[in-house]
């Protein structure tokens, strides 16, 4: 599963070229409408019984502040290679698009879940979607060398209705 994370303040840019990923202040913060969404989201996913056993973040302080919102008891894996790569050449973006379909395509154990929780622009170069803040995007792994296949995407907002439909 890939996550992106919550809403931002788009009015403070990512400090270019190049931001301090151990201050927040050199990036685009997450909202507190943006933690908020983050925390209904993963109470979603939790009432809808998804088992997540690997939780890959991000270094970047709007995904990290996410996955603390919607999954406060799971201690996630900050990836460097899972970085915003809006404002990277090419070369540049290789290792992250990469690890990201690494990420995808690996079979998880039986019962669990893989979720990534990154950025919209790095699933864009990997697969031409770009996702909205807080959607969930489902794929099935295939294995390293077949990739992945896209099942769903679940946008924010829409949770609610899936819960009220699985109670039925």
């Amino acid at each position: 599963m890939y996550l992106r994370h919550g809403p931002t303040n788009n009015a403070i840019p990512d400090r270019t070229p190049r931001v301090d990923l151990q201050d927040c202040g050199t990036q685009r913060p997450l909202t507190v409408e943006g933690r908020q969404l983050m925390a209904r989201v993963g109470d979603a996913i939790r009432k809808a019984n998804i088992p997540i056993s690997e939780l890959h973040v991000s270094p970047m302080c709007r995904a990290r502040e996410s996955a603390e919102a919607a999954f406060p008891t799971i201690t996630a894996l900050t990836d460097p290679r899972l970085i915003y790569l809006g404002n990277f050449n090419d070369a540049e973006k290789a290792p992250i698009v990469a690890r990201t379909r690494q990420l995808l395509s690996m079979p998880v154990p039986s019962g669990s879940n893989r979720l990534v929780l990154a950025h919209a622009p790095n699933l864009m170069d990997l697969m031409g979607y770009f996702p909205k803040e807080g959607t969930l995007v489902v794929f099935r792994p295939l294995g390293e060398a077949a990739g992945f296949e896209y099942i769903a995407s679940i946008p924010a907002g829409q949770w609610g209705e899936l819960l009220r439909q699985g109670q039925k």
